[in-house]
């Protein structure tokens, strides 16, 4: 199955394992919650979806890579203490805590989950000395006399035979007291996570246009040549800080990360060309909605290739304007909760006085320090970051996103400092004012969105029609959530009437192959 797949049946396991019955007992017994056994090629991110299962699951998360393990670090060093046995003592061997288990418990104690993920990487490269202790870690969900702490999901994740010399083969004691599921590379699924992770646009591209480049894995008389998943994202990752430092990415650079001497060859052509064609079409005119004659004139005799690059740049703007839309808005909404606690507190606040049930206080909204609440909501804001930071449940963006608000709410106790409003009536109506700048911003990006739009649209109109590139542009709208979300919010004609043109191509199409199928059968 694909890595999108496996995700979720490993979400769907954790689900089923953690489910408790009325008296608080896990409805399948620990005894039967069976290990999960990921296993598949190197690089195409079976340790990334562990990260992204923790965090949307909100579940801890110990990863550990076994093969930089001894026994002794993995299962505890041994030591001799003393029993009793019919009224004889005798000496007996222990161990004491293995790291893996003690980490554990540490994390337990440092985010507060009491639920969590164990991941053991390469568990079936292990050395010969520590693989028997593997072996019963599967079986018995133990390292040396310790078990694994209740409520913590062992997955366990392996390469195939053909990816690396030292694996081992487990056998069918092992192997029948695993959830086994094997994952396959596929670029599809991988694009849909390339688009929300805001891949470079060069680099998805370049993949659209040779999608067997995607995954490689070859051995040659110079060793291993390879081109994986995970090389592809760090590689963009680098491209775009190079970017911003003004440095160029040329093939000695790409070869750091695919290593494949032709794929980063190729790749390496294609970036020089893509930024090429960027200044040579001038994108960013076009998205502004200016439409040049030699540049139509041009494209009309440019390769396929060539043609895909500019509709990938075009596509690649409008997602910019699209992304900091999407930002604004969550960050709204986020905001128009905290305005909403602060008009509640400062409506309590007049209430109170009002009735003079008791001495005004900042925390109840009195009317010359009501910006205390803002303090309060800020503070709040505040330990909210600080303890999804703490659980390893925090992604960057959201990150982000709280920073910003307490920044605002710090910026907006200030304001009430200056004013000075007499009551919570006054100082809400100035937040009021407050935010409906903030939503004024959203809706100058909206319309600023809207108009990049528009003007790709007219470009592609002049320069292709209804062809196969407005079906790409299309597609890509289609396939990014962020274009998702500000097409849902603003809408555009043309896009609506050229995707209902798609579907019904899309529709045809599946039509046409059912049909061919049936006739095949007969």
């Amino acid at each position: 199955m694909n890595i999108k797949r496996a995700k979720q049946e490993i979400k769907d396991a954790i689900a089923a394992y953690l489910l408790k019955d009325e008296y608080g007992a896990y409805e399948i017994p620990v005894i039967r919650q069976r290990p999960i056994l990921l296993l598949g090629a190197p690089g195409i991110g079976k340790t990334q979806i562990m990260e992204q299962i923790a965090r949307e699951c909100g579940i801890g998360l110990v990863a550990y890579t076994i093969t930089h393990h001894t026994r002794q670090s993995a299962i505890g060093l041994p030591f001799i203490s003393e029993m009793e046995f019919d009224g004889e003592k005798k000496a007996v061997t222990e161990y004491t805590m293995s790291e893996i288990v003690a980490s554990i418990y540490e994390k337990m104690k440092k985010t507060g989950l009491r639920e969590g993920i164990l991941f053991i990487d390469e568990i079936n490269c292990v050395s010969e000395t520590l693989a028997p202790a593997m072996l019963q870690f599967l079986q018995c969900k133990t390292f040396g006399n310790h078990p694994i702490p209740e409520g913590w999901i062992i997955v366990a994740a392996g390469n195939p035979p053909e990816y690396n010399k030292s694996v081992r083969d487990f056998d069918v004691v092992t192997l029948d007291r695993v959830k086994k599921i094997e994952v396959e590379p596929d670029y599809e699924v991988w694009r849909e996570y390339a688009l929300k992770a805001r891949i470079h646009p060069a680099v998805i591209s370049y993949l659209d246009a040779r999608p067997g480049h995607f995954y490689r894995m070859e051995t040659t008389v110079d060793g291993k040549s390879f081109a994986t998943p995970r090389g592809w994202e760090d590689l963009s990752r680098l491209l775009e800080v190079y970017e911003k430092l003004g440095k160029t990415a040329d093939k000695e650079v790409v070869l750091q990360y695919i290593q494949h001497e032709q794929i980063a060859g190729e790749f390496a052509n294609y970036l020089e060309l893509y930024r090429k064609y960027e200044s040579d079409y001038g994108i960013g005119e076009i998205l502004q909605g200016v439409i040049r004659e030699e540049t139509l004139k041009k494209l009309s005799h440019a390769s396929f290739d060539e043609r895909l690059s500019v509709v990938s740049l075009l596509l690649s703007g409008c997602m910019t304007e699209f992304h900091k839309v999407r930002v604004q808005e969550l960050f709204l909404e986020l905001l128009y909760g905290k305005m909403k606690e602060a008009g509640r507190l400062l409506s309590e606040g007049d209430a109170g006085r009002k009735t003079g049930a008791e001495e005004d206080t900042p925390e109840r909204g009195n009317g010359m320090e009501s910006f205390a609440v803002l303090a309060k909501l800020r503070e709040e804001a505040g330990k909210e970051r600080e303890a999804k930071k703490r659980a390893e449940l925090l992604g960057r963006e959201e990150e982000q996103r709280l920073l910003k608000i307490e920044e605002t709410l710090s910026a907006y106790e200030t304001e009430l400092k200056k004013r000075r409003p007499t009551d919570g009536a006054a100082a809400f109506s100035i937040l009021r004012e407050l935010f409906s700048e903030k939503r004024e911003q959203y809706e100058r990006l909206q319309e600023e969105g809207k108009e990049m739009l528009e003007h790709a649209f007219d470009f592609l109109e002049a320069a292709f029609g209804d062809s196969q590139e407005m079906v790409i542009f299309l597609t890509g709208l289609n396939s990014a959530e962020d274009a998702v979300a500000f097409l849902q919010t603003c809408d555009c004609e043309r896009y609506r009437r050229y995707n209902q043109s798609l579907l019904f191509r899309e529709s045809d199409r599946r039509l046409r192959g059912e049909i061919d199928r049936l006739l095949a059968e007969t």
